[in-house]
């Protein structure tokens, strides 16, 4: 102890191992005032710094490029060269016009609703959207058709099953076939049987079924330009249009029926905004085409991925907003562009499944005049979620080497075949 205490004596800048400054000790308040710490560095100063500018201007060389060189050579670098002009416009290759230059520019934006529109109000925006009363249930004529057995097959359930079996088990040779394999085909069986009632009722050979047709269909809603246009479902054409389903007094007793709003939600949401577009109505066939008249727009959700396909209430609302497109164009074909209330209105029916889960829906347009949420309203009815099955059983169940659950179909609903033929024989029968 008496040597460490020496030793600390005759060395005062070593104390407990550490070496400490012998001299004067380093000021320690605030650094000296200057222009700089007091206002900054000057504007110019600031804007230098802040602009990004190339190496070139920064360094102020010309860079060194393998432009001569005629192939890439690490270290140097990339020569720019100017536009090559062909000197004749390229229909595939040819940069397109500005928008801003675009002859079909308009500053009004329009609100487009297509195929792959998905409304996340669903059916109360579509219903908004249309202007349009909503009715649970499909209407009394077509359930008249469903109760009625003179508009149905022999051995219909029979037959029924033998299609589902057909699409979910027998089409394929791999163990379970997917979605996009069995919902066309299914589908596709489904309206063969409903071509057979075509000996009792001869007036159903006067239809056609038409694939990957464009519809166009523009209307004004308040203070919105709305469109629905492009591909959509599978629609079945006729001769002759759908009768009303409506009666005048009903059509009329939609005047006191109120719109529901769904504020502080745009109505125009998950809608495409653009400026660039055309006013047009047009039902997608020419002139003179012998099946003028839209019957029923069948909608296949058959993609395999859960989240590439529409959910229930996405799907409604898509197919009540093409119904809708399609009685409009065919409205306005008929009576004209003035906004007015119909004297004959105009039905489309709608049908969308993914192959297990059917939406049926029919749209009555009565009125053209969407500006105001006042005055006549229009109608659809929609039965929702209707199962044709519970289940289709591709591989069976073995528990401890016994089958307790064999391959087939299970939980087969009937009625729901006979809903989706009454659609089909609706306005005939």
């Amino acid at each position: 102890m008496a040597l460490r205490r020496a030793a600390a004596a005759a060395l005062p800048g070593l104390a407990r191992g550490i070496i400490t400054p012998s001299g004067a000790s380093r000021p320690r308040g605030p650094p000296p005032r200057t222009p700089w710490t007091t206002r900054g560095p000057p504007p110019e100063v600031l804007a230098r710094a802040v602009e990004r500018r190339p190496v070139r201007e920064q360094v102020e060389l010309d860079a060194v490029t393998y432009a001569g060189r005629q192939h890439f050579v690490p270290g140097l670098a990339r020569p720019r060269f100017p536009p090559w002009e062909r000197g004749w416009r390229h229909p595939w290759h040819s940069p397109g016009p500005r928008y801003e230059d675009m002859p079909l520019r308009k500053e009004r934006a329009c609100h487009v609703c297509h195929q792959w529109s998905r409304m996340l109000e669903g059916v109360r925006q579509a219903l908004w959207l249309t202007k349009t009363k909503l009715v649970q249930g499909l209407p009394p004529p077509v359930l008249s058709i469903v109760d009625d057995p003179a508009s149905q097959l022999e051995d219909q359930d029979e037959r029924v099953k033998h299609a589902i079996s057909h699409a979910r088990l027998w089409e394929t040779t791999e163990v379970a076939p997917n979605r996009e394999k069995y919902c066309p085909v299914l589908f596709e069986d489904l309206l063969h049987l409903c071509r057979l009632m075509t000996m009792k009722n001869p007036s159903l050979a006067k239809r056609m079924l038409a694939r990957n047709y464009r519809i166009a269909a523009t209307w004004e809603r308040e203070s919105f330009l709305l469109q629905v246009r492009g591909l959509n479902g599978i629609l079945l054409n006729s001769m002759a249009p759908i009768p009303p389903v409506a009666s005048k007094d009903e059509v009329a007793a939609t005047e006191e029926h109120a719109l529901e709003t769904f504020y502080p939600i745009s109505p125009t949401i998950d809608l495409q905004e653009v400026n660039v577009y055309r006013e047009l109505d047009d039902t997608g066939f020419r002139g003179g085409y012998p099946y003028p008249h839209p019957h029923t727009l069948y909608f296949l959700e058959s993609a395999n991925i859960r989240t590439n396909r529409f959910r229930p209430e996405q799907l409604r609302a898509k197919m009540m907003m093409f119904a809708f497109g399609n009685a409009l164009a065919k409205a306005k074909m008929l009576y004209g562009n003035d906004p007015k209330v119909l004297e004959q209105p105009v039905v489309v029916q709608s049908v969308g499944t993914d192959g297990q889960l059917f939406q049926f829906m029919v749209f009555q347009l009565n009125t053209t005049d969407f500006v105001s949420s006042d005055g006549v309203k229009n109608l659809v009815w929609i039965d929702p979620d209707q199962q044709l099955y519970e289940k289709a059983q591709c591989i069976p169940e073995v528990k401890k080497r016994v089958v307790t659950k064999p391959t087939g179909i299970y939980g087969f609903q009937p009625d729901t075949f006979k809903k989706f033929l009454a659609l089909y024989l609706h306005g005939t029968v």
